[in-house]
């Protein structure tokens, strides 16, 4: 089933109409999205909707709906670039997109205005080459689907013929029609002309075939779609993109300017930071991260492309893993308008063409660049050369949508064993002919964080990597996560390039630790799980990067892994030989060390796959082959933006092979980068990935507002809590006669005997027939800290009612959902605390500590009745020394959107209502353990459960001071 590859959107009075052109091959009819309403429905043919004076915009696809804070907006693609042509079909790279309100037509107007404005601007600051180049690379490209617009890149053989643009001013477009009509065109003199209409001169061909910047004064330069010259995508954002980030800054603010103009007025807690999601939402797909093609699937490695079928929706042929809009798109799926999903992929897409040119048989032979084969060129280079030496290559980077997000909030693995930032990277050698009958090649690589749980801070330039959760719990992870790679690729080579030495090394102990596990546990059904450890920073200390072919040789040797593994050879749609394993690849975060190391394995790789083609290359030492450096480097710097928000360190080397001082300055600016964007960007966009993909609900934003930071889904919290309890039990409760009534996790103040002291922590609540447990537990080792016990005969009576902790969001100071509890005892014998410091664990193995010393309350006199206080004083008797234990109900509502989250959210009482739950349970068994029932000799008056406010909502804001105040609203103004 064909994609709609061009359509126009229409601002008109009811609502958005989406109108593709009407021709013999397409026939998608227009669809109709209503202001205010959820969904799309299509107009019949002859509907008569009169959108002579609606405003208008054209798309080059719709991306998805955008639903947030009650609002909704259409997300459509109004910029790309073709990126690299794959059979004939070309691979574009979206460059930015518009947010269209569907609130009403005038806001729609606007935004429309807006985006055209936008377009035009950008157009209005492009050199003469970059206004040609967008003409070639924006056409529709719909030869299948609409057949209004062709694009003639997609047909073998064929030039591109520039094409009107309606958005363009005619008088700028009448200026440089000549020179467009000679380079785009590219006749017997296009290359000729090429060089000498653009304003860079002949020095531009010079500087780039050695790998430097085309233009040495950092003037805007043209862009090469893609990247099909050693301008990528990558290289050209940071060329637009100044390393001290004044170019992002003023990009940002512009975009900010728009999404405030696209934000109708509401005064939620989620909606004030709407404005920054939309912001987001525009920076993230303007970031030339994301990739489609509407002919080929390139969420799909070579071998594995499913035989293309009309009557399928390409977006049920698509790798979910790598289907990013899925969750933004599903709207149209649901609704059945299948040809207006386009499939988007976040990753690297490059390529290059290049030409070998044979010395003597016992030399190797020499690799040139075909320096102006741009993207565009690829079919008149067919034409032009047609013999055997010319090859493309073509390099594809896939970034999993499974554990998403960026670097320190992102770690590890998570239940289900999805690694983070994990990255499938393709390298695809062929013919520039793409005949049939020659061989296409593809070596595949992935990477991935340590499948571990750990956590970093982000408030360090070097954070010690800390384990979290038992060593069973970390192991079904690993198994996990190893058992989907091998069911995806067969056999895996572990390479670990993190320290042997320093805060790296325990983590790396553990994954080789881990890794032994598994081999002696016989792998995953029987296949071979190999684990390599090579310390990069020690090998290569000294700016010695040669020495990873000391890695290279050792898996290359006889009997290693890249031999046994193999590649996918393909020839004429078969599969002739198919790669029966892959390298996995990581270092702390997976970018800079993984980068020159998977160039390596890259360089070695294309040198088999030429020797296997008749052609012996060195690409370590061939002073020609910059552009292949080039093309990886910009693929590294492409998943390094993605994941921490700059280009990769040691880009120098992997782009040059030469590693110098200048190197290394520049990778410290881009480590202070790095360490900003770690503590004040990464947390809201961190919240605004998760929402984008359907992870989290809007309560996300909530929870960000309340603590400036979200939930890491990596483990289901439910079941972490089910198992703290499971723990909890066996090691608190040791009197087998004891009865488990009820079991609950609840916040408590870390220092005990208080109601309102900073931090709060969850612990368990543990009920049995004849006591109260109060379990203080360690939820990164899952082990008991310590525990209290209360008998119930002790209890004199427990409070129930507002305890309103914060006062600086909405949801911290709403009475209904801040409620607690505080149960009243007196010192006795029969109540023990108890501290491990070696940390409780579940082998019962226990040390009985001192019982606690009884010790006086301590200002809470609040809580008691003085009446009653001053009655059992006049009695002859001294102030009850009383003690508390302040429990506080978890929030009920999870913003996570997991089967367990959800069905708990659904499940669970509200706030006041557990709170009543737990303070019945505990009467009962009070009652039941003594019959006074907490009669009159308790002195306290009133029954055994009373309603009372712990803290109120006045005395929490006289207890805020202004110093917490004015934290919480630096940290907003910085963070949100």
């Amino acid at each position: 089933m064909g994609i709609i590859r061009k359509l126009v959107i229409f601002a008109a009075v009811d609502g958005l109409i989406l109108q593709p052109p009407a021709t013999q091959h397409n026939k998608a009819s227009s669809l109709q999205i209503r202001y205010n309403r959820h969904g799309a429905t299509s107009l019949q043919q002859g509907s008569e909707i009169d959108l002579a004076q609606s405003a208008s915009l054209e798309s080059y696809g719709i991306v998805g709906f955008l639903n947030i804070a009650s609002a909704s907006y259409l997300v459509s693609i109004s910029r790309r670039e073709t990126a690299a042509q794959i059979r004939g079909s070309p691979i574009y790279v979206v460059t930015s997109v518009a947010l269209i309100p569907l609130s009403s037509q005038s806001e729609a107007i606007k935004a429309i205005e807006e985006t055209k404005r936008d377009i035009r601007a950008q157009r209005s600051h492009q050199t003469l080459d970059d206004v040609i180049d967008d003409d070639i690379s924006g056409d529709d490209g719909s030869n299948h689907s609409d057949g209004h617009v062709t694009d003639e890149s997609s047909k073998p053989g064929k030039a591109l013929t520039p094409k009107h643009d309606p958005t363009r001013p005619r008088s700028h477009e009448a200026s440089v029609s000549v020179a467009q009509d000679v380079i785009g065109r590219k006749g017997q003199y296009g290359r000729f002309a090429d060089r000498w209409f653009s304003r860079k001169g002949w020095t531009f061909e010079r500087r780039r075939v050695q790998g430097m910047s085309a233009d040495g004064d950092g003037k805007s330069e043209r862009t090469h779609p893609g990247g099909n010259d050693n301008l990528s995508p990558a290289e050209h954002d940071r060329r637009k993109i100044s390393k001290d980030g004044e170019g992002e800054k003023l990009s940002i603010d512009q975009m900010s300017n728009h999404a405030e103009n696209l934000l109708p007025p509401r005064t939620d807690a989620t909606s004030n930071l709407v404005t920054r999601l939309l912001r987001m939402t525009r920076v993230l797909f303007a970031s030339r991260s994301f990739f489609y093609s509407y002919d080929y699937d390139i969420t799909r490695r070579l071998g594995d492309q499913r035989s293309p079928d009309t009557r399928v929706p390409l977006h049920q042929c698509v790798d979910p893993m790598f289907f990013w809009n899925r969750n933004l798109a599903s709207l149209f799926i649901e609704s059945g308008n299948h040809t207006y999903c386009v499939p988007l992929m976040q990753g690297f897409v490059g390529q290059r063409s290049f030409h070998v040119s044979p010395t003597s048989s016992s030399d190797p032979s020499q690799v040139i660049p075909e320096a102006e084969a741009d993207i565009e060129d690829v079919t008149e280079t067919q034409k032009r050369v047609g013999s055997q030496s010319d090859f493309l290559l073509t390099l594809i980077s896939r970034r999993s949508i499974l554990r998403p997000g960026l670097r320190y909030l992102r770690r590890g693995v998570d239940e289900e064993g999805h690694a983070a930032n994990n990255v499938e990277t393709e390298q695809i050698l062929s013919r520039t002919s793409w005949s049939p009958g020659d061989k296409i090649y593809s070596f595949m690589q992935v990477r991935g964080s340590i499948p571990l749980f750990f956590s970093q801070s982000p408030y360090t330039f070097k954070p010690v990597p800390v384990l979290r959760h038992s060593y069973n719990t970390n192991h079904s992870a690993f198994k996990r996560h190893f058992s989907n790679i091998t069911d995806r690729y067969g056999e895996v080579q572990i390479v670990s390039l993190v320290d042997k030495h320093g805060g790296e090394a325990e983590i790396g102990q553990q994954y080789e630790e881990h890794a032994k596990h598994l081999v002696s546990e016989g792998g995953i059904n029987g296949v071979n799980t190999s684990f390599e450890w090579f310390d990069f920073h020690h090998m290569c200390s000294g700016m010695r990067f040669e020495n990873v072919s000391i890695l290279i040789d050792h898996l290359g040797g006889t009997g290693g892994a890249l031999d046994k593994h193999g590649m996918t050879v393909e020839v004429n749609g078969k599969v002739q030989r198919r790669q029966t394993g892959v390298v996995r690849t990581n270092c702390m975060d997976c970018l800079d060390r993984t980068n020159v190391v998977q160039s390596a394995f890259g360089s070695r790789a294309l040198e088999k796959q030429l020797e296997e083609e008749g052609v012996k290359v060195y690409l370590q030492t061939d002073t020609t082959t910059q552009w292949f450096n080039s093309l990886w480097a910009d693929n590294g710097d492409n998943i390094s933006r993605q994941y921490s928000s700059t280009a990769a360190l040691k880009g120098d080397y992997t782009r040059t092979r030469k590693r110098n001082y200048r190197g290394a300055l520049n990778d410290l600016g881009l480590t202070l980068s790095r360490y900003y964007n770690n503590i004040v960007n990464d947390y809201f966009s961190q919240a605004a990935i998760d929402y984008l993909l359907g992870n989290v609900t809007e309560q996300v934003f909530e929870e960000f507002e309340a603590s400036m930071m979200s939930k890491d889904p990596a483990i289901s919290v439910q079941k972490v809590r089910s198992n703290a309890i499971e723990v909890s039990s066996k090691i608190a409760i040791s009197e087998q006669r004891e009865e488990l009534v009820g079991a609950w996790t609840l916040l408590s103040p870390q220092e005990p005997n208080t109601v309102r002291t900073f931090p709060f922590e969850e612990v368990v609540l543990l009920l049995t027939d004849t006591a109260i447990y109060a379990v203080r537990f360690d939820w990164n080792l899952e082990k008991v800290s310590s525990f209290e016990r209360v008998d119930l005969r002790s209890v004199t009576g427990i409070l129930q009612g507002t305890y309103i902790t914060y006062t600086l969001t909405p949801s911290q100071t709403d009475e209904a959902r801040n409620v607690g509890l505080v149960i009243k005892y007196r010192p006795s014998k029969e109540n023990i605390a108890r501290v491990n410091t070696r940390s409780l664990s579940a082998s019962l193995g226990v040390t009985d500590d001192e019982d606690a010393d009884p010790t006086p309350t301590s200002a809470i006199s609040h809580l008691f009745d003085p009446a009653e206080t001053l009655r059992f004083l006049s009695r002859g008797g001294s102030r009850p020394a009383l003690k508390l234990l302040a429990l506080k109900a978890l929030p009920s509502k999870s913003s996570l959107t997991t089967p367990d989250a959800q069905s708990q959210s659904q499940s669970t009482l509200s706030e006041r209502d557990l709170v009543n739950s737990i303070c019945e349970e505990i009467r009962r068994a009070a009652f039941g353990a003594d019959d006074g029932g907490g009669g009159s000799d308790t002195g306290f008056s009133g029954g055994f459960v009373e309603e009372r406010e712990i803290v109120g909502l006045k005395e929490a804001r006289k207890s805020t001071g202004y110093l917490e105040q004015w934290g919480h609203e630096l940290k907003k103004m910085v963070w949100a």
